[in-house]
C-alpha cells in the first residue's frame, strides 16, 4: 500500500470491549530479531514475527544485502546467518519507510561494514533528527554524512576502523543506546553507554539470547568488540504498545473485561500498566513465563472509573510510545492530568504533543499542549469531529479508541501508515467491540 493514500477511518460511539484478544508481534524485537540473526553464524528460526511495513523494511534491506531470508509466513521467518562478516554491498539504497528504529540502529550496524551504504525512508522519516546517532558514530570513527539539517538521506562511508567509545546518552533513548551498542561489536575496544533513565532493554537481552556477552552495571551497559552471534530460536511476544490500546479501550468503556494474550512484559516497557493503574485501571497479568529471555503474560483489563494523575517522570522513558493513548485516558479520567519531562514525543513520527493537543480539543477536550508535555482536564463529555493523524499510526488507533467515549462518530484522515505497527487493527478492534471501519481511500 502506498503511503501517499488517504485512508480513512470512522469510529462511531460507544461499545465495550470483550473477549481475548491477540495483538500483532512486538515491533522492538522483530526489527532486533532480522538484524542478530542476518549477523549470526547458522539459522535462527522467528516466529511471532510482525507483518507490518516498518519490519518488512527492515527484512527486506537485509535480503538486499545477501541474506538468505525465508517468509514471513504467519509469523515464521527463517533466517540463514552470514556472520559478523558476511552482508554484502547492496545495489541501491535501502528504504527503510517510516521505521525510525531500523534507520537508527542500522546506521550503527552499518557504521562497520566493509562497504559504502545509504538509507533513506518516507517524508516522515526523512525529518527526523538523525544527529542523535550519527554524532556518538563519529566520535567511535565512523563516517556518516546526513542533510544540513541533520535528517536522512544518510550516507555511510564503509571501510572506516571503530574504536569503543564511553557514551553518555543526552536524552533516554534506546535507539541510541542500541546503535551505539550495534556499532560496538564492530569496534576495537569496549563501548560503554551510560542512561540518564532506564529504556527498552531488548538490544541486550537479544545479544545475550546470541551468546555476545553484554556487562550491565547500574545505569551503564557495555560490550567488547569483536566477538560472534550463535543462531537462536526467537519467539516475538504480543507488542505492549499495541496492547495498549485495548488496555485503554476496556478502562474507559463501561462493560468491558478484554484479555490480551502472551504480551511482552518487560520491565522497561510497563510504564503504561503502571501509569494505568495510578489512574485506578483494574489490570490484572497473568500467566507470566519467560520467552526467549523476554517475560510474557495475559492481561486481563476491566472497566473502571479513572482518576486524573501527574504522571511520575520515571515512568515516561517505560511508556514512551503509549502516550497518545494515554492522552485518551486522561480525557476520561476525573479531574487534571500532567504530563512532564517527555518532549522526546515532539520528533516522533509527528509531534505527538500538539497533534494529540489540537485532536482532543477539536473534540472539545481541555487539553493543552507544555514544551515537554501536556495538561488534560478530564471527565467531561466530549464530542465527535475530524482529527488529522498527521500520518502517525498511534495518533490514529489512539482517536479510534476514543470513540467509545465520544458523542459522535469520529472521522481520522491519513491512517495508511497503521500498517507500519498493526496490520489488522481494524479486524481485532472490530472483533473486540469497537465500532471502527475503513470508509475511504
Amino acid at each position: 500500500m502506498s503511503h501517499h493514500d488517504n485512508i480513512i477511518f470512522q469510529a462511531r460511539p460507544g461499545g465495550r470491549l470483550q473477549g481475548r484478544v491477540r495483538v500483532p508481534g512486538d515491533k522492538s524485537i522483530s526489527h532486533r530479531a532480522i538484524m542478530l540473526g542476518a549477523l549470526a553464524e547458522g539459522t535462527t528460526t522467528v516466529t511471532g514475527f510482525l507483518e507490518g511495513e516498518d519490519s518488512l523494511a527492515t527484512l527486506q534491506a537485509f535480503r538486499d544485502m545477501g541474506v538468505d531470508i525465508d517468509g514471513p509466513d504467519a509469523g515464521r521467518v527463517v533466517i540463514h546467518g552470514v556472520g559478523m562478516r558476511g552482508l554484502r554491498a547492496p545495489s541501491a539504497p535501502l528504504d527503510l519507510g517510516n521505521s525510525g528504529t531500523a534507520m537508527r540502529l542500522m546506521c550503527g550496524l552499518l557504521a562497520g561494514q566493509g562497504f559504502d551504504t545509504t538509507l533513506v525512508g518516507d517524508a516522515s522519516l526523512s525529518s527526523r533528527p538523525m544527529k542523535r546517532v550519527t554524532d556518538p558514530l563519529a566520535q567511535m570513527g565512523a563516517v556518516i554524512d546526513t542533510t544540513a539539517g541533520g535528517t536522512a538521506p544518510l550516507r555511510i562511508t564503509g571501510g572506516k576502523p571503530l574504536h569503543g567509545i564511553d557514551y553518555r546518552l543526552p536524552v533516554a533513548s534506546a535507539q541510541i543506546k542500541s546503535c551505539i551498542l550495534l556499532a560496538g561489536l564492530y569496534a576495537e575496544g569496549r563501548t560503554c553507554v551510560t542512561e540518564p533513565a532506564p529504556t527498552r532493554d531488548h538490544t541486550e537481552r537479544m545479544l545475550a539470547g546470541f551468546g555476545y556477552r553484554v556487562e550491565r552495571d547500574g545505569a551503564i551497559v557495555c560490550v567488547e568488540g569483536g566477538g560472534s552471534l550463535r543462531a537462536c530460536d526467537i519467539d516475538v511476544p504480543a507488542d505492549i504498545s499495541s496492547a495498549a490500546f485495548f488496555m485503554v479501550g476496556a478502562s474507559i468503556a463501561e462493560g468491558s473485561d478484554i484479555t490480551l494474550e502472551h504480551v511482552g512484559i518487560n520491565p522497561t516497557r510497563t510504564g503504561i500498566i503502571e501509569i494505568l493503574r495510578q489512574m485506578g485501571a483494574d489490570i490484572e497479568i497473568l500467566d507470566q513465563t519467560e520467552v526467549g529471555g523476554e517475560p510474557v503474560a495475559d492481561i486481563r483489563v476491566r472497566s473502571s472509573r479513572l482518576h486524573g494523575i501527574e504522571i511520575p517522570e520515571a515512568l515516561v522513558p517505560l511508556a514512551i510510545d503509549e502516550f497518545p493513548v494515554l492522552f485518551v485516558a486522561a480525557a476520561c479520567a476525573e479531574g487534571t492530568t500532567v504530563l512532564r519531562g517527555a518532549e522526546e514525543l515532539r520528533v516522533k513520527e509527528s509531534d505527538r504533543i500538539q497533534v494529540m493537543a489540537d485532536g482532543l480539543a477539536a473534540l472539545g477536550v481541555d487539553a493543552t499542549a507544555t514544551p515537554d508535555g501536556m495538561v488534560i482536564r478530564g471527565g467531561r463529555a466530549y464530542a465527535g469531529g475530524r482529527i488529522d493523524s498527521h500520518g502517525d499510526h498511534r495518533i490514529a488507533m489512539a482517536f479510534a479508541i476514543a470513540a467509545l467515549r465520544a458523542g459522535g462518530d469520529i472521522t481520522i484522515d491519513d491512517c495508511a501508515n497503521v500498517n507500519t505497527s498493526f496490520p489488522n487493527f481494524l479486524e481485532l478492534a472490530g472483533m473486540a467491540g469497537l465500532a471502527v471501519s475503513q470508509v475511504a481511500s
